[in-house]
């Protein structure tokens, strides 16, 4: 885990990552992944819709916990095959102190679908 930053980046690279807010609608368990993970499938709610993600946040967070929980992801880059299983956005999330993933998410309900910025 580094916490000095990376290269500079011009306002325009950041631009070109499309993070939005969803709400979890289902979680699955994803015993065929490598690392324990979860399925989650994210509700980012008008022209993005549905979309499903596989997301390593097994030590901090129960599948039943997840149902209704707002989170952010990137939703523009392309869908990654994991087992099985093909992840469409990139749920996003902090290392704690053991590198374990808390997860980003508002601080108060936003309309899904709403971008970071």
């Amino acid at each position: 885990m580094s916490l000095t930053p990376v290269e500079t980046i011009e306002f325009g690279d950041f631009l070109k990552v499309d993070v939005r807010a969803g709400t979890i609608i289902q979680v699955e368990p994803f015993p065929e992944a490598r690392k324990p993970a979860l399925k989650l499938l994210i509700d980012f709610g008008g022209s993005i819709g549905v979309k499903r993600s596989s997301a390593q946040i097994t030590v901090h967070y129960a599948a039943e916990d997840l149902i209704g929980r707002q989170v952010a992801a990137v939703v523009n880059f392309p869908p990654r095959q994991i087992g099985k299983f093909m992840s469409e956005v990139l749920t996003l999330g902090f290392p704690d102190e053991n590198g374990d993933v808390v997860l980003m998410q508002p601080e108060r309900d936003v309309p899904n679908g709403a971008r970071l910025f």
